[in-house]
């Protein structure tokens, strides 16, 4: 792996800013496509390519003599993003990377998707890579990222091989951005949610999700789906635990779902007022509700040597990072 020269969409991102600084401590030498953000590592290890997803030119620039390209990059959206902006990047934007890709002659392709790409009913049986693409899902985000799935492990061939990675609901630590997870934990520690409502997300550290995703440069099996996931626990059994970690010691109410739905106008108007991002939308309670409650990472766990750590560890973890960084 020493020689192996990688790039990494969407290396500013949660999960992207963990990638490359444990790639960096492996003293491998990254490049990274930049299209906006000004986040800075500040490491003679990594290049920059300013560029975009729907330019082909910077592409090409950004993958020329590339052997892995690791795609991260999307717009994870609960329905406050246009489906023109969603469907641009997560769909069109993933086609013209591989496109690029191919004609560098990249070896290897890993592709980021979700678990929520995966159709997740009925939630109580038990989910793993044999579940069909969620296709045809009403909600946006879904389709976009299943759509693209579909079609980019359509892909693989023995020149070209292709992976799909699909972590659950990633937490931890070096959350710069913040992600729409680690919003809702500086949110609810600072006071400016009202209340949770019923329903829950299975939760993987981002730290083993980077672990994963380094072996999958490997050990991945061309043409094959992994989920990466760690433990379901509802939103009320999440928070209490993370406060359990923190230096406050606090409850916060549950909201029936009926009246959450109800009041999403009226949340999305405190979002406004307090300056915060719309946790509750429609589209978020649906994910809530309908989310498998017993996803399996087993093929992961024998190929990738992923190794999910408990919750409570991830937590404080998350929380003694946010406290360092003053976010909470």
């Amino acid at each position: 792996m020493d020689s192996i020269r990688i790039g990494i969409t969407g290396a500013t991102g949660h999960v992207g800013v963990n990638l490359v600084k444990e790639l960096c401590k492996l003293n491998r030498s990254v490049r990274i496509l930049i299209h906006k953000s000004t986040f800075n590592f500040n490491n003679e290890k990594i290049s920059e390519v300013k560029g975009s997803l729907l330019d082909e030119e910077s592409l090409l620039e950004f993958c020329k003599n590339l052997d892995v390209v690791i795609h991260l990059a999307a717009v994870i959206s609960i329905g406050q993003e246009s489906k023109k902006k969603v469907h641009q990047t997560n769909v069109l934007g993933t086609m013209n990377l591989v496109q690029a890709a191919k004609k560098s002659k990249v070896k290897r392709f890993i592709h980021f998707s979700t678990i929520h790409a995966l159709v997740q009913e009925p939630i109580d049986i038990q989910m793993d890579e044999g579940k069909e693409l969620a296709t045809n899902s009403k909600l946006n985000y879904e389709r976009t990222k299943a759509l693209s799935e579909q079609w980019v492990i359509k892909q693989n061939s023995p020149s070209f091989n292709v992976i799909s990675l699909n972590p659950t609901s990633i937490i931890g630590p070096e959350d710069h951005q913040p992600s729409l997870m680690g919003e809702f934990l500086i949110m609810a520690y600072k006071g400016k949610i009202p209340g949770i409502v019923p329903g829950g997300y299975n939760w993987v550290d981002v730290r083993d999700v980077v672990i994963a995703t380094i072996n999958c440069i490997e050990m991945g099996k061309p043409g094959n789906r992994y989920i990466l996931g760690g433990s379901w626990v509802s939103i009320k059994e999440f928070i209490d635990l993370f406060f359990s970690v923190s230096d406050k010691n606090k409850k916060l109410p549950v909201i029936p779902i009926w009246l959450a739905r109800i009041g999403i106008p009226f949340m999305g108007l405190y979002s406004m007022i307090n300056g915060s991002k719309p946790i509750y939308t429609r589209e978020s309670l649906s994910i809530i509700q309908s989310g498998n409650r017993k996803i399996s990472s087993d093929k992961a766990k024998a190929d990738l040597a992923f190794k999910p750590r408990p919750l409570n560890i991830t937590l404080h973890d998350t929380y003694t990072w946010m406290k360092q960084h003053k976010f909470v």
